[in-house]
This record gives C-alpha cells, structure tokens and sequence, in this order.
C-alpha cells in the first residue's frame, strides 16, 4: 500500500512565493512515485493576492486544498485548520516563502519511517533576520523551561508527524493552539534532522514584536502552569526574606540598642520593587482566568470562510 503524504502550509503575504514552493513539492514527490500526496493551503487573513492564488491552486490542481479565514487568525490556528483537512499517513508542514527547502523532504520522512513520531528540521546556518532568530532563541527556551522541550531538540515550522499525532492534536478546541505544546504532550519520540535554510527571496517575515510576544504568552499560559508556580516561589522567597529582615531589626533594636533608620530612596527602591512584583504575578493570574473566560465562551480557533478543492478525489 502506498504511503500517502499530506503537506500543510499556512500562507500569509506569499502570493509571489507559493507557487514556487507548490512547484519544488511537485517535483520532489515526481521523483518518488511509490508516496502519493496532497497539499493543504491556509490562507491566514493576507491581505494582499494570497487567496486568489491559492484558490487557483485549488481549482487547477487534483491533490491541492484551499482554505481561506475569514480574518487573521495566526500561524498556529492556520496549521490547526490544515491538520484537519489532512488525511496523509505522515504529514508535513513547511511555510511558505520557500525558505524550508521541500526539497528535502525525505530527510524528515526517512526518519518518521526508521520509527520516530515527530521530526523536526534543524538548520546549521538560519538565514533570518537578527531579530527573527532572536525570537526564535526565545522561544525554544521558553518552551524548554516552561513545557518542558528536551534541550537538545531544535523546533522549527518545518517538521514531520505520524497520523496518530496529528489526530490527538486536532482533539485540542482551545482558543490558544500551540503546535509543539501539542505535539509534546502527545509524543516524546521526536528527534531532529539536519537540512538547509534559504536565503528569503521576496518580502520580510510577517513575526512583529507583538505577534513574538504573544507567541510567547501563548505557549506558556496554555500548555503550563509554570509561571504560576514560579510567582508562587518568588512571593515564598520574598515572604521569607522580609520575615528575616524583621528578626533583623527587632534583634538590632532590643540587643544592640541600635537606632532603626531606614533612608527615602531605599525605601522607594524596595516598594516600586515590591509593587511591581505584585502587578506583574496579579496581571500573570489575570492572564490565565482571561483565557479560561474566552475558552469557556467557545471563541473558535478558527473562521474559514472559503475553501477550494475539498471536493476533490485525491
């Protein structure tokens, strides 16, 4: 029985890059003709000639899926909707300004065939922006402290997984996906694979500060209550220490009969210390009960308003 391929490619900002990348799959998949394939296109709310592209995509081509969101959702909730749509016994996902070689491929299918359930590519050289790999830096720490990601494991968007990984995935109805909180929480058998990473050709990644923050806040409010707990250990310390402090002065008071004088600007320097602290663990708490109170209400990952080539017979 033939292997059966299902990519996923969340598109924003790419309609003079996605079919470029359409065209490597193509090619790639020609040259192995034992795996059959599809490929499932998510429009993220571009605002530019994306979903007309992709829709013609759709509409021209046998094994392509258009989808097109009804506003932008982000890149998570794009790969969410694509995972859905799949129906590939491994499925890759890979973006779409061609900078994740599709090319190379096999080398993540290889290794989900040696037996691993999650492949990720890694690249020896990035060729993003300083602030883009910044980010990225970021975010595999926070998802190594915070989720607990093996630190020898390199997260990219480019990655490989088995059918039953994506099934336990598309079980999550949360307002906040988070694809490797995801895929962590299903599997611990994942390992990395080396490939290139391209020079971007066209346009400039569409990460903002904003959207990297809000990745960020994602990723550990979802799938961790670590931040909780750390708040907890810092207002034991700073109890303990204040306790201490106390001791301190009543024993220098009493025994010593030293004169207790605490100058303005230390004071100042402990209470704007002590009030931030606070405002910062109450605004993490509020965080938290917000997200509850949005996810009870049922707010959708997701909105799709078109789709192309669902229809069709793969």
């Amino acid at each position: 029985m033939d292997t059966f391929i299902s990519f996923v490619i969340p598109c924003y900002r790419s309609e003079k890059t996605i079919e470029g990348v359409i065209t490597e799959i193509e090619d790639v998949m020609s040259k192995n003709p034992s795996y059959k394939y599809e490929v499932v296109l998510v429009n993220d709310g571009s605002p530019d000639n994306t979903w007309n592209v992709i829709r013609n995509l759709g509409r021209e081509k046998t094994n392509v899926i258009a989808i097109n969101f009804a506003k932008n959702f982000g890149q998570h909730a794009a790969l969410m909707a694509g995972l859905s749509k799949t129906k590939g016994d491994i499925v890759v996902c890979l973006d779409d300004d061609g900078q994740t070689p599709a090319n190379e491929v096999f080398s993540l299918i290889n290794k989900i065939e040696e037996g691993y359930d999650a492949v990720y590519a890694k690249y020896e050289h990035k060729k993003h922006s300083l602030w883009r790999n910044f980010g990225s830096s970021m975010n595999e720490l926070m998802a190594h402290v915070m989720i607990g990601k093996p630190k020898d494991l390199y997260v990219s968007s480019y990655f490989a997984v088995r059918r039953f990984v994506v099934d336990e995935m598309c079980k999550y109805t949360g307002s906040y996906p988070y694809i490797i909180g995801l895929v962590l929480r299903t599997t611990s058998n994942i390992t990395n694979v080396l490939v290139d990473h391209r020079e971007r050709e066209v346009g400039r990644s569409g990460y903002s500060f904003g959207k990297l923050l809000a990745l960020w806040m994602n990723g550990f409010t979802a799938f961790s209550v670590m931040p909780l707990r750390i708040a907890t250990f810092s207002g034991s310390i700073f109890a303990v220490l204040g306790f201490i402090y106390g001791i301190y002065t009543i024993i220098k008071k009493l025994v010593l009969g030293a004169a207790v004088e605490v100058g303005f600007s230390a004071l100042m320097s402990v209470l704007v210390f002590i009030g931030g602290m606070l405002m910062l663990m109450v605004g993490l708490v509020g965080e938290y009960i917000g997200r509850s109170y949005i996810s009870l209400n049922n707010n959708p990952q997701y909105v799709i308003r078109d789709i192309e080539g669902d229809d069709k017979e793969k």
